[in-house]
């Protein structure tokens, strides 16, 4: 295992300890997958690309460290309104 801490929101806010492709790996050159282009059955045209993950690593691979805290409402930068598109004045 390569591991490596990243930064994270989903499922919760916090440091995770995450597992990395292999650098070297010969099948990814080191992407961790492979973007696969497809098309429809019927057309034969382009309908979209899938990412396919590559055995050099597990993607759901992942350890929380350090949960992370919200900011208390008054020190976010939105303001409690929200944003609006009309001038102040």
């Amino acid at each position: 295992m390569r591991l490596r801490i990243q930064r994270a929101i989903c499922p919760h806010r916090g440091l995770y300890l995450t597992d990395t492709p292999r650098p070297n790996c010969r099948d990814c050159d080191g992407n961790g997958g492979f973007n696969r282009d497809y098309g429809d059955y019927e057309t034969g045209e382009y309908a979209g690309t899938e990412w396919e993950p590559c055995t050099c690593w597990d993607n759901t691979r992942c350890w929380l460290l350090l949960p992370l805290p919200r900011l208390p409402r008054a020190l976010r930068r939105t303001p409690p309104g929200g944003y609006s598109d009309e001038p102040p004045f």
